[in-house]
């Protein structure tokens, strides 16, 4: 028990505000440095060792109280006072007659549904799923960039006073610690977490209930009962709930539901992904119910495991306001945003469908919602998809009205690879749009940094940033070696076979850093394809580099394990183990050291198997310099003066093997003649003044990109805000109305056809060849199939025509109903299509549904293109 002046800190040290601010670190690091470096730097761990004694001192310690009390002053403000959210939420007034935004649709390039009638108002709260969150290492749940982009997705949006709640799954032993065996190869451990002892509260039941914990129960095959109760964090301003299946009354499969991340076989992670949806949305109702919290009017499923979250939402639809499945599912999709995180089939979660049609049904959850129609939504319905599995991204993509990948790149591999969900359109079409991630700059950025940039990084002195980035080189150093003795004690050696890590690394080498899980599109080993080159490399008498690897491969993962060992043997080289290394166990601890001291970060995945890759975004916060293949982010912002793109190979005729013997060619030769050379070439001051302009260049300009608050900031207002919009539009008439809507033009879409297009050029073009600037008039007759002319757009699609005859850089441009039906049931559509473009030129004719709640016209996945037969329809070669 804490002395009652000291109390302030028990708050403090359950806010997990602390991780990302400096001053409440340095507050709980005065109580006792030693028991805080003991405590790796978790305050609720200090205060449970903190001799009773020097609790006594620090209550009479004026000094220590009044910054106990400017901390907790700070603290109030920071939870309390209007931020960017509600300068935004004030700004916008509630109006009902507002006109929709200038620029159409937040997502892929669509309407506002519904138009002028929509609010504008931002959303009351929004809840966030992910099945991982790494928020910092006293915290450990969490395994990499998703849990570590879903952490700075939460301190971002607390920054900015956006209402979110986190959800997620606690698991009682987290995801593995990595070790090293004597020959190099991954272990595993898997620490016993204690809650109690953590950053948590127990969410408890109020009034006739006090002191009893909440709860939600999920139903399961046999009648089996899965409880879970409700522990929160506190991130800043926003609550993070995290459920617990480790209780009384469950049976022990039930009870190790949420044992350990990412772990068991399918039906145990079948279970996860059904506890963190179905109850998720639960436990959120129930925190919303028990604090007065305001509820959620956008949910947003962070990757495909929570996808089961709109199966919940469409139940209570049906249980409480009688609605039937269609117009439900239209109310659930208008107000939920998917993230898509992989830009691979095979990173997607995919069940037995009989596995999943035994947990659902009258003998499992959603008792309400028949079971073809759970199985429908995660069937891979397009060409080369397997019938027999159930597809957790295919069902987040039908659940959600908003979808998105995390970098423009990776939005542009996702269309590709999600296109046959919306057969007819072409990949550019399908509305899947982009938000590319950002990092959380207090977490990630070293202090020294912090301090240095209030004085603006532009106007440093080049000195002052040198003697910086040589500070930071140096701290790393220090960590390297006391790493790296710890893990060869674990390996087994003794002390006296130790003595020559006191010269491993040296603060004024080129220092390259590369860490990220391990499978096999990251390419761990590309740079030992050459090892004497390499070699060559480390051992250069005059410009030498030292490299820093760490990396996890999955535990299931023995590919990925003997990467690791290839690596570590390497390593373990006595010519070159003082300048290449490798530290088990990458966390969030060893990165806050890593990224901050090395001159550049290495990234070399095949290209385009990287949807972001922000651990170099987290460098560059630092004056890191990039080396990386243009994958990700780093092809959307990669400039000569933040680092260097290696050249890549992929669209070529070559093998995999090949593949990698020109990629790691191309990464010697860039580190050979262009990396190195630069940092050790040395101005009459001493300096390397291109390298340290190209260090001010990425503080001043890329680094600004990269933060999370402008990811935050965006997905507020193309994604959440739009959403929420359309959510409020659908009250359950609308719904039905435009549920029933979707069913007639579906039933009616075989139906619709291109008859016949008509053509004639303005002016005639002798010889068949048009003017630039002549315009082609369209005469379409068009058979609708019994709907009204309202329920379709009719477009002319123009563009150039490639090589393969095939429509790029294409326009749409609607056409006008002019006459109809004919006496056959057609109607005429008439449009002028201008030539403003040289080269081959061609068009074709479209129709589409269309309706004011739509979010793009693709949303139905429906086109009417004209038949082969259709005549008219023909490509124009522009001269």
């Amino acid at each position: 028990m804490l002395p009652e002046p000291l109390r302030p800190l028990h708050r403090l040290a359950r806010n997990l505000r602390w991780s990302w601010h400096p001053e409440t670190r340095e507050l709980f690091e005065a109580m006792d440095p030693e028991g805080w470096r003991a405590a790796g730097g978790d305050p609720v761990r200090l205060l449970s060792a903190v001799p009773v004694a020097r609790l006594a001192e620090l209550a009479a310690d004026r000094g220590f109280l009044r910054r106990l009390g400017a901390a907790a002053e700070d603290l109030d403000d920071y939870m309390n006072a209007p931020r960017w959210y509600q300068g935004r939420t004030a700004a916008v007034p509630d109006r009902s007659d507002a006109p929709p935004p200038a620029d159409g649709a937040a997502a892929a390039g669509g309407r506002e549904p519904g138009g002028a009638d929509v609010s504008p108002r931002l959303p009351a709260a929004i809840a966030y799923f992910s099945p991982e969150f790494g928020i910092t290492a006293a915290l450990p749940q969490y395994s990499g960039g998703l849990g570590i982009l879903a952490g700075d997705h939460l301190k971002a949006a607390s920054d900015l006073g956006v209402p979110l709640i986190g959800v997620g799954l606690l698991y009682r032993h987290g995801y593995f610690r990595q070790s090293l065996s004597r020959e190099g190869w991954q272990q595993e451990q898997y620490p016993v977490l204690d809650p109690n002892e953590l950053p948590l509260t127990l969410l408890h039941e109020p009034g006739a209930g006090a002191g009893r914990p909440a709860r939600i129960t999920l139903a399961l095959p046999g009648g089996r009962p899965l409880h879970a109760q409700i522990w929160q964090a506190q991130v800043g301003r926003v609550p993070l709930l995290l459920l617990d299946s480790d209780v009384e009354g469950n049976g022990p499969g039930e009870r190790d539901v949420t044992d350990r991340l990412y772990g068991g076989g399918s039906e145990h992670r079948l279970l996860q992904e059904m506890l963190l949806g179905i109850g998720g949305v639960r436990a959120v109702r129930a925190y919303c119910r028990i604090t007065g919290h305001a509820e959620p009017e956008v949910f947003h499923t962070n990757e495909g495991h929570a996808g089961f979250l709109g199966l919940e939402r469409i139940r209570e639809l049906v249980d409480t306001t009688g609605a039937d499945f269609e117009s439900a599912h239209e109310t659930v999709r208008a107000g939920t945003v998917f993230t898509t995180h992989t830009p691979v089939p095979a990173g997607i979660d995919r069940f037995d469908r009989d596995l999943v049609a035994r947990h659902f049904g009258d003998d499992g959850e959603l008792p309400g919602i028949g079971v073809e129609r759970v199985l429908a939504l995660g069937r891979e319905t397009y060409p080369g998809g397997e019938p027999g599995l159930f597809n957790m991204a295919v069902m987040g993509l039908r659940l959600a009205q908003r979808a998105n990948g995390v970098s423009t790149l990776h939005g542009e591999v996702s269309r590709e690879m999600f296109a046959g969900l919306w057969p007819g359109f072409d990949a550019e079409e399908v509305p899947i749009t982009s938000v590319t991630n950002g990092v959380h700059a207090p977490t990630w950025r070293a202090p020294e940094v912090t301090r240095l940039g209030a004085r603006q990084f532009g106007h440093l002195p080049g000195a002052e940033l040198w003697e910086l980035r040589r500070s930071l080189r140096k701290q790393l150093v220090t960590e390297v070696r006391q790493r790296l003795y710890a893990s060869w004690r674990q390996r087994g050696a003794g002390t006296a076979e130790l003595g020559w890590i006191d010269s491993v690394l040296d603060p004024d080498i080129l220092t390259i850093g590369f860490a990220r899980r391990v499978p096999s599109y990251k390419r761990l080993t590309l740079m030992l394809r050459d090892r004497d080159r390499l070699t060559e490399l480390l051992l250069h008498p005059e410009r030498p580099v030292q490299i820093v690897v760490a990396g996890k491969a999955h535990p299931a993962d023995d590919g990925g394990k003997r990467l690791v060992q290839e690596l570590v043997r390497f390593a373990d080289d006595p010519r070159v183990r003082h300048r290449l290394v490798f530290l088990p166990d990458y966390g969030m601890g060893m990165a806050q050291k890593l990224y901050p001291g090395c001159d550049v970060w290495l990234n070399n995945p095949l290209r385009p198997l990287e949807a972001c890759g922000t651990s170099g975004m987290k460098a560059a916060l630092n004056g890191c310099l990039n080396l990386s293949v243009l994958d990700g982010w780093w092809d959307e912002w990669y400039e000569p003066d933040f680092g260097w793109a290696i050249p890549t190979a992929d669209g070529s005729a070559v093998d995999d093997d090949r593949r990698d013997d020109l990629e790691a060619a191309a990464l010697y030769e860039l580190l050979e003649n262009r990396v190195a050379p630069q940092f050790y070439d040395r101005g009459p001051d001493g300096l390397p003044g291109h390298w340290i302009d190209m260090v001010r260049q990425t503080l001043t300009t890329l680094a600004p990109k990269v933060h999370a608050g402008r990811m935050v900031r965006e997905y507020v207002e193309r994604l959440y805000a739009p959403a929420a919009r359309a959510h409020r539009a659908l009250d359950p008439a609308t719904a039905r109305d435009l549920s029933a809507w979707k069913a007639r033009v579906r039933a009616a879409w075989p139906q619709v056809a291109v008859d016949h297009v008509e053509t004639r050029l303005t002016p005639p073009a002798p010889g068949g060849a048009a003017e630039l600037g002549s315009a082609l008039s369209l005469r379409v007759q068009v058979r609708l199939g019994g709907l009204d002319p309202a329920d379709v757009e009719v477009q002319a699609v123009a563009g150039r025509v490639d090589e393969a005859d095939r429509l790029t850089d294409t326009t749409a441009i609607p056409l006008k109903p002019t006459s109809g039906p004919d006496d056959e049931g057609r109607h005429l559509y008439e449009g002028p299509l201008a030539l403003d473009r040289t080269g081959p030129f061609g068009y074709t004719v479209r129709v589409l549904p269309t309706h004011p709640l739509l979010a793009t016209p693709a949303e139905l996945g429906l086109t009417a293109l004209p038949s082969e037969s259709t005549s008219g329809a023909a490509g124009v070669l522009m001269r």
